[in-house]
């Protein structure tokens, strides 16, 4: 028997005992109670307790677009694939009928790929995976589709597969109020969104830390879609605001223009899902969706339009820069993908307020900042710098043609180098103010990090391994750290990447929370070796930051917890439930 074979047959195996559990679902054992949780604070989760002074310094390290069950399905202990209930993992068709089997791939496996992203030895046509996805209808391992087709050993940690695309309404039309059983039916992606992928220690090395410290199973991402929103709840809760007349969007830099603003989406009457087009395939099984209009804007809601998916900055680095020598110096403000300058309250606004210092540090920032837009580095996969993952870069506060818009950049907005092959490969980090900050144990005591394209796990133009290893890299240099005693890092993905996960999301407010994704709690404090079943999303870093340093609360942190208890849940957790604050670390602070 060859490789694949033993392995496909592993997978066989795998697959017929979580069906045996009941379509991937069982019942919970004592120690695998996925029930209601003491959410770390409750409702007195503003108060600050003695022992929080302990923590000195949060990191956050945000990488991209991976659900829950996508990485972690299969790890022990967690609210994994085997408690998947049926009416979860069984997939409807855009008419509410069930699949006879999972589309295909559309494209195949490599469609749209970034060129230089690490491709798969033998990547699959669209027609080899409609031969494998249309056979079942229920998640499957992404080792097993390839080892369908594939004549050669296949690893798919490593490998950069086609996009999915993980957008507001479209990632809601596929929860489908909490069943998540239609992530196939509007996918563009097809079957693809139904993947896991199976562990492969060396190239998951963050399995391995979250076996050595907390593993989140029940973190959501604060808003429903893409890493632009995302980004944005994370550092101010709040979805950007278009402005408008409250009838029709008006670019400010060209209000007499109808043309400069973009387009409302398109909704049907239940105000949460698009409106297919005319030509847009009936059956699932046919072809993607197409929509009416599916933009970056809602519908105005009372009278504001929000901007949900991605637009360009309107500061450099944008990838709306005016082409100019130096590059980067001014922004196509009349372009209808910019966003105009935000000026609602971010953590950071609270934080200098407190005097406390922070920084969000960007990788190829600098790059970024002394290249025209998309510019390729060492090729068209590195960096690929992200401009919306940037999210400061939206606000007023950061107008770099204002003395204090100059001095708030220099002060916090922060580069961290460009990561290559070669660092990957050998665990280091790339000379930068990160890697500085890190060694002399001068980071500021709320720190953001964000890795660059090629190393932040994003489908279309990253892999798992790459980013895992690098985050892994960037987390020893922590690790070493004077700071790391009094240190809590989070590893989070800012959302799902368009791929489905079983677990309902807690019904909040009309921003989200969204799709599950994973959450590793890294620190001295944390309970080692601890599942934590709390119920968090991306904003619960806020609400420690918030408790620890006794800053006001976000007006948006403050209306989701309202909204979560008025529809019979409790408020989001804090982290603190991942931590144990009174234990003695003088033994472990190397760990």
């Amino acid at each position: 028997m060859t490789t694949n074979q033993k392995r496909s047959s592993v997978a066989a195996i795998v697959t017929a005992a979580l069906l045996a559990c009941g379509a991937y679902g069982s019942a919970a054992t004592a120690d695998d109670s996925f029930g209601p949780q003491d959410h770390g604070g409750g409702s007195d989760w503003r108060h600050d307790g003695r022992d929080l002074r302990e923590i000195q310094t949060v990191v956050v390290i945000y990488a991209e677009n991976r659900s829950f069950d996508n990485l972690f399905g299969m790890y022990p202990g967690a609210n994994g694939l085997r408690h998947a209930p049926p009416w979860s993992i069984t997939q409807l068709d855009r008419d509410g009928t069930v699949l006879s089997g999972l589309p295909a791939v559309w494209g195949g496996t490599s469609s749209g790929v970034t060129a230089g992203a690490p491709l798969a030895p033998q990547i699959l046509t669209q027609a080899q995976t409609a031969a494998y996805l249309n056979t079942f209808n229920h998640p499957f391992s992404l080792l097993s589709l390839y080892d369908s087709a594939s004549t050669i050993d296949t690893n798919p940690l490593t490998y950069t597969n086609r996009d999915l695309y993980h957008r507001f309404y479209e990632n809601q039309m596929q929860i489908n109020g909490g069943a998540n059983n239609k992530f196939a039916a509007w996918a563009d992606s097809g079957g693809l969104t139904m993947m896991y992928i199976p562990n492969n220690t060396p190239d998951h090395p963050l399995w391995t830390l979250a076996e050595q410290n907390v593993l989140a199973d029940n973190f959501f991402q604060s808003a429903f879609g893409g890493s632009y929103l995302n980004h944005q709840f994370l550092i101010c809760s709040c979805a950007p605001i278009y402005p408008g007349d409250g009838t029709k969007p008006i670019n400010p830099a060209a209000p007499t223009n109808p043309g400069a603003a973009p387009v409302p989406s398109v909704l049907n009457a239940d105000g949460v899902s698009l409106t297919p087009s005319a030509t847009s395939p009936a059956s699932a099984l046919d072809g993607p969706p197409t929509f009416v209009a599916s933009t970056v804007l809602t519908p105005a809601i009372n009278g504001v339009f929000y901007s949900v998916n991605t637009s360009q900055p309107p500061f450099p680095p944008s990838g709306n820069a005016v082409s100019s020598t130096p590059p980067q110096q001014s922004v196509n403000l009349l372009a209808t993908s910019t966003l105009p300058p935000q000026t609602q309250t971010t953590i950071g606004d609270l934080l200098t307020a407190a005097g406390v210092d922070w920084a969000y540090y960007s990788g190829a920032w600098n790059f970024a900042l002394s290249n025209p837009p998309f510019t390729a580095g060492t090729s068209a996969a590195n960096p690929n710098f992200q401009y919306h993952h940037q999210p400061f870069n939206y606000f007023t506060a950061f107008d770099p043609g204002t003395p204090q818009g100059a001095a708030n950049r220099a002060a916090h907005l922060k580069d961290a180098g460009v990561t290559t092959p070669a660092d990957v490969a050998g665990g280091t980090l790339p000379a930068s103010q990160f890697l500085t900050d890190i060694q002399n144990g001068t980071l500021p005591p709320v720190t953001f990090y964000k890795p660059h394209g090629t190393v932040n796990e994003h489908n279309g133009y990253a892999n798992v391994t790459d980013g895992d290893k690098h985050i892994a890299a960037v987390v020893a240099a922590l690790q070493a750290s004077p700071q790391y005693r009094h240190m809590v890092i989070l590893i989070t993905y800012d959302e799902f990447g368009g791929i489905w996960d079983h677990v309902a999301p807690p019904k909040g407010d009309m921003f989200g929370p969204g799709t599950r994704i994973p959450a590793i709690i890294v620190s001295p404090f944390a309970r080692h070796g601890h599942v934590d079943h709390t119920e968090y999303d991306t904003t619960s870093v806020l609400r420690l930051i918030t408790r620890r340093w006794h800053l006001p609360v976000l007006a948006g942190i403050r209306r989701r917890d309202e909204s979560l208890v008025a529809n019979g849940y409790p408020p989001m957790g804090d982290l603190t439930n991942a931590l144990d604050l009174d234990h003695d670390r003088d033994h472990d602070q190397d760990r």
